[in-house]
C-alpha cells in the first residue's frame, strides 16, 4: 500500500513537472510575440544592437568611425569611397546619429545613420566589402486641414492652442503685412486658414507644407487671400483677395514685424528724455536690440546720418509724394543714393539719439508734410489683369466655399 503511494506521488510530481515545462515554453513564446517589430530608415532595428547618438563639439565623421569597431574598414578608404555620396563636412552639432551594431560580440559598426533634419537622412553601410553611402527621406503623408478660430491671445499663441507650428504665424503675418496692422489685432478678431501639413509615417507632425487658402476679419472685414500665379514660369505666389485685387500695396504696414506701438503720432506727447510736452510725429515701435528694420516701400535712399535727437537714421524717398523716416538704429545697412526694395533689411533696432529704451521711430511724409501713417489710405499696387481674373476666380471658388462652411460650422 505504501508502495503504491509513492508511485501515485512520483507520477504526479512528474506530469507536475512537464506540465511546468510545457507552460514555461508556452510563456517564453507569448512573450518573444509580444516583442514589436521596429523597422526605421528601412532597417529592421530587431536585428541590431541599436546605439543612439548626437553630434557632440568636435566631433568629425572620421573621428567618429574611429570611436567603433568597422572591422577591416580604414577610415581614409570609406571617406574616400563614399565622399561622393555622403558630404561629411555637413554633420552638424546636435544632429541625432543611429549606430546599428551586430548583436554578437565584438558588435561591429554595420551602418551608421546621420538625421541632418526631421524627415532628411544619411545612410553609410558596412555590411559589404564596399561600403555604401545614400540619401534618403522617411514617408512623408500630406493631409489637408481647416482651422477657424478667434483670437486668443497673440496670433502665434492662437495657432499653437490649434496645435499649429509657429512658423505658421509668420507666414500669415508675411501674407497681409499690407493690409493688417498686426499691432492692432483684437480679441474678437477671426481667422481661418485652409493648410496642407506633413506627418512622417502618416502620425508623426513635422509641420505645414504650403497655405491653400485664408481669410483674417479684422474690425468686421474680412480680407481673403488666396496664392496664385498668374504666370506659370514665374518663381513664386502673389496674394490676391476674393475679388482678384492683389494684397499687396505700395507700403507695409508697419517696418517691424510683431512688435507692440509704445507710442503714436499725436500733436502733443509728454517727452521721456526731455521731460516737456511736444509733439511727436512718428510711430514708435518697441523691439529687442538688433531687430531688423524694414523700408516700408521701394524707393531710394535720401539720407543717412546721425543726429543727437534722432540717433542714427535713415530716410528714403519713394515718389514724388511719400518719403519715410526710421530713427534711433544701432546699426546702419544702406548708404545714401541706394536703391531699395520694399521689405528691404535697411537697418537694426536700438537707442541711439534721444531714446530711452530699444525701438524705431517711423516717420511718414505726404507732400513734404509729416503725417500719420496709420491714418493714411495708402495706394494698392497693380490690380490682375482682366485677361487672367476670369480664370482666378473660377480656381478660387471652390476653395473659397469650403473656408467659408468650416468657418462658419466654427465660428458659431
Amino acid at each position: 500500500m505504501k508502495l503504491h503511494k509513492v508511485l501515485l506521488l512520483g507520477v504526479s510530481l512528474l506530469l507536475f513537472s512537464c506540465e511546468r515545462k510545457v507552460d514555461q515554453v508556452e510563456i517564453e513564446k507569448d512573450e518573444q510575440k509580444k516583442i514589436p517589430i521596429v523597422i526605421e530608415f528601412g532597417f529592421t532595428l530587431n536585428d541590431f544592437q541599436v546605439v543612439q547618438d548626437t553630434i557632440k563639439s568636435g566631433d568629425t565623421f572620421g573621428k567618429l568611425l574611429e570611436s567603433y569597431n568597422i572591422g577591416n574598414f580604414k577610415v581614409h578608404e570609406v571617406t574616400e569611397q563614399i565622399k561622393d555620396s555622403f558630404n561629411m563636412r555637413d554633420i552638424r552639432v546636435g544632429k541625432p546619429i543611429t549606430l546599428l551594431k551586430a548583436k554578437e560580440a565584438p558588435h561591429q559598426l554595420q551602418v551608421f545613420i546621420y538625421q541632418k533634419d526631421n524627415i532628411h537622412y544619411s545612410v553609410v553601410d558596412f555590411r559589404d566589402t564596399i561600403v555604401k553611402a545614400y540619401n534618403k527621406q522617411k514617408p512623408i503623408t500630406i493631409k489637408k486641414r481647416t482651422i477657424a478660430t478667434a483670437i486668443t491671445g497673440s496670433l502665434s499663441e492662437t495657432l499653437n492652442k490649434n496645435g499649429v507650428e509657429a512658423g505658421v504665424a509668420n507666414n500669415l503675418a508675411k501674407i497681409y503685412e499690407y493690409s493688417i496692422d498686426f499691432f492692432k489685432i483684437q480679441k474678437d478678431d477671426k481667422f481661418a486658414v485652409t493648410m496642407y501639413e506633413k506627418f512622417i509615417n502618416d502620425t508623426v507632425y513635422v509641420g505645414v507644407d504650403r497655405l491653400e487658402s485664408s481669410f483674417f476679419e479684422h474690425k468686421g472685414k474680412r480680407i481673403y487671400a488666396f496664392p496664385y500665379k498668374i504666370d506659370s514660369l514665374a518663381k513664386r505666389f502673389e496674394y490676391y483677395d476674393e475679388e482678384g485685387k492683389g494684397l499687396k500695396t505700395m507700403f507695409l504696414k508697419a517696418p517691424l514685424d510683431y512688435f507692440r506701438i509704445s507710442s503714436r503720432f499725436s500733436p502733443k506727447r509728454f517727452h521721456p528724455v526731455q521731460m516737456t510736452w511736444k509733439a511727436h510725429k512718428g510711430t514708435d515701435y518697441a523691439a529687442p536690440h538688433g531687430t531688423p528694420i524694414k523700408t516700408t516701400a521701394s524707393g531710394v535712399v535720401e539720407r543717412t546720418g546721425y543726429t543727437a535727437g534722432n540717433g542714427n537714421f535713415v530716410k528714403v524717398k519713394h515718389n514724388g509724394t511719400y518719403s519715410t523716416q526710421y530713427l534711433h538704429m544701432s546699426k546702419i545697412l544702406v548708404r545714401q543714393g541706394q536703391s531699395v526694395t520694399q521689405g528691404q533689411t535697411i537697418g537694426l533696432v536700438g537707442s541711439t539719439g534721444l531714446a530711452t529704451g530699444p525701438h524705431v521711430c517711423y516717420r511718414f511724409w505726404k507732400n513734404g508734410e509729416q503725417v500719420d501713417p496709420l491714418g493714411q489710405k495708402l495706394p494698392n499696387t497693380e490690380p490682375m489683369n482682366a485677361k487672367h481674373k476670369a480664370k482666378y476666380l473660377e480656381y478660387i471658388a471652390p476653395l473659397k466655399k469650403e473656408l467659408d462652411s468650416i468657418a462658419q460650422q466654427k465660428l458659431k
